[in-house]
């Protein structure tokens, strides 16, 4: 479990763990870790907590105001690969879309195909949809989609044409299904060690609010 350390101090920050004891066996942790000020925070599944709350494709998504960017990765060569984490960003400098290419993907290679899949909490701001239609146009063996469960600020003018600037660098941009939801639970959040995965448990309004977004989105492209 590549990302434990790096998932503990959320975890504390976010929801009551479950037991006192376990809390006080973290918080222990924590402090002697003495952790440096919250940046990008990288792994390969996020707390369920997280994913309740941050993914949630609520209308108004007030206290939402971090990015949790899921990606699945496939690099086609003389073998295939596939990597796939997720990575947040904490009130840092850096945007988890941003991240992603200085960390994750810094330079495609030009002999290999990259087929790119995103699933984020909510649509770029306009410097990160910038950051991917140029990548894209740099990279021509870059396939990249995109789905988002909620628009960013889609209102404002500049918001548009920076999503519209995406779709036109082959950006495929979509809002995300229930199934999409589900999928993201299934492989991207922790399940309780030794229990039977949960299933995905729909909020009562998923399916009005993906529809009241897709049809922004239609709108907009």
């Amino acid at each position: 479990k590549m990302a434990e350390k790096q998932e503990e101090p959320s975890n504390t920050q976010n929801g009551e763990p479950d037991t006192a004891e376990e809390g006080e066996e973290k918080k222990k942790k924590v402090k002697r870790e003495d952790l440096p000020p919250f940046e990008i925070v990288t792994g390969e599944r996020l707390p369920a907590i997280f994913f309740k709350f941050q993914f949630r494709n609520v209308e108004y998504s007030s206290g939402r105001n971090k990015t949790f960017l899921c990606y699945v990765l496939e690099t086609q060569g003389k073998e295939s690969v596939t990597s796939r984490g997720y990575l947040e960003d904490e009130h840092a400098a850096a945007h988890a879309e941003m991240a992603f290419f200085s960390n994750i993907l810094p330079r495609c290679e030009p002999n290999l195909r990259y087929s790119l899949t995103w699933y984020v909490s909510s649509s770029p701001c306009c410097a990160c949809a910038e950051r991917i239609a140029e990548t894209l146009r740099r990279n021509s063996n870059l396939r990249m989609a995109l789905l988002v469960g909620r628009l960013f600020m889609w209102e404002q003018p500049e918001v548009q044409a920076a999503l519209k600037k995406m779709k036109a660098a082959g950006c495929k941009l979509r809002i995300m299904k229930p199934q999409d939801f589900e999928y993201v639970w299934q492989n991207f959040v922790e399940q309780e060690e030794g229990e039977e995965a949960k299933a995905f448990v729909p909020w009562e309004d998923i399916q009005e609010n993906f529809n009241y977004y897709e049809e922004k989105l239609a709108e907009i492209l």
